[in-house]
């Protein structure tokens, strides 16, 4: 602790991402990095954009990207935010959203909900922004349940699919949460950082709709962040975006230009905009994880192992006798990295489950070459 940092310094617990070595070659399943390149067309559009244009300050509306978005989702230009990836989205949401002064949240409906097992950086701006915030509990088999965000808050934000469990929550409940809220005048947000590799509810493979963009006309509040790290290969590039409503999507604005007005470079916005308009490249590529997802998990219970039905790049996997963390450390020692969280809070009902991005087929083999040597 520094004498000079504030009381509200002093307090957080920032987010921790995962293992990016530097030291060792490492199969790196630990951080949903997507295993194949950015398409052709994407890498071209960022040489393009290379040049001398860069003295220049880059489009402060992110124009371009905004309109390629609203075309291929079949929205307005004016219902689409570009950011600095999809988590300055979201911090942005948190402060453009959610009270933090006690009254003002007792008015709103109080504390926002989200899982109390999730995506760990909502803690994080919750307590950054000073946002009260209370943590519905998962149910046994670790899905979302949506009655028990039925209630009156402050606000909901949570991932569909969910993470670290990869399990989705069905469309239908989600557009329920909305519908609730919308006569509450809270805000939801639904953070679909990996629907793209959805499953359907029966547990068959495949890419199955599931988003719920087309949906925010008749849910003014309703607001949906993407995020182009994923199924768009392009997380080195960091460029995420909401669609909502307009008043939704100016609130982000004001955010936005009280922090700064030039959040999206020129590299990543040509970029962005090219792999949002080359989405036969990235469909083609996403079937092949969701494919090798399948496959893996398979494996994976034939070997006595636990896998949670994902819908994401990723499987929640338990080993049948190690820790989570005994586990992560042999794989690690084994040459492949994947990542364990640490058992705290409702953390601890998953202390003994490690996640795994799914990588190339010659990743996987080799992942499950390591998990047969220390099956039981």
């Amino acid at each position: 602790m520094s004498r000079f940092w504030n009381a509200r310094t002093r307090e957080l617990a920032p987010y921790i991402p995962g293992e990016q070595p530097r030291q060792r070659a490492y199969i790196k399943l630990n951080t949903n990095e997507n295993p194949y390149p950015p398409s052709p067309a994407t890498l071209q559009a960022i040489a393009r954009a290379a040049g001398e244009g860069l003295r220049l300050y880059p489009d402060p509306v992110c124009r371009e990207l905004r309109e390629a978005v609203a075309e291929r989702w079949g929205v307005k230009p004016e219902q689409v935010f570009a950011g600095n990836g999809s988590d300055e989205v979201l911090a942005f949401a948190f402060a453009a959203f959610f009270e933090t002064e006690p009254d003002a949240a007792a008015r709103r409906g109080g504390a926002v909900l989200f899982p109390d097992i999730t995506y760990s950086f909502y803690p994080v701006y919750a307590r950054l922004w000073g946002v009260p915030y209370e943590c519905p509990r998962l149910q046994d088999d670790f899905s979302i349940d949506h009655a028990s965000f039925l209630t009156r808050c402050g606000g909901v934000v949570f991932p569909n699919p969910n993470a670290p469990t990869g399990i989705a929550l069905p469309r239908e409940h989600v557009l329920a949460i909305a519908r609730y809220h919308a006569e509450q005048g809270a805000v939801v947000i639904v953070d679909e950082a990996y629907v793209d590799f959805a499953r359907s509810a029966d547990g068959a493979g495949g890419n199955v709709p599931l988003s719920v963009i087309d949906s925010i006309k008749d849910h003014l509040n309703l607001l949906v962040v993407r995020t182009l790290s994923k199924s768009t290969s392009l997380a080195g590039l960091r460029i995420g975006f909401a669609v909502g409503n307009e008043e939704l999507i100016e609130g982000l604005c004001r955010v936005r230009d009280s922090f700064n007005s030039y959040p999206v470079d020129r590299l990543a916005l040509a970029g962005a905009a090219a792999a949002v308009r080359d989405a036969a490249y990235y469909e083609e590529t996403t079937r092949k994880i969701i494919s090798t997802r399948e496959r893996t998990a398979a494996a994976l219970v034939e070997k006595g192992y636990t896998a949670l039905p994902s819908s994401a790049n990723f499987l929640f996997i338990r080993h049948p006798i190690l820790t989570g963390a005994e586990f992560r450390i042999r794989l690690r020692e084994a040459g492949i990295l994947v990542r364990h969280f640490n058992a705290e809070g409702g953390v601890s009902r998953i202390a003994d489950f490690v996640r795994v991005s799914i990588g190339t087929d010659t990743d996987m083999d080799a992942f499950l070459a390591a998990c047969a040597k220390e099956a039981v």
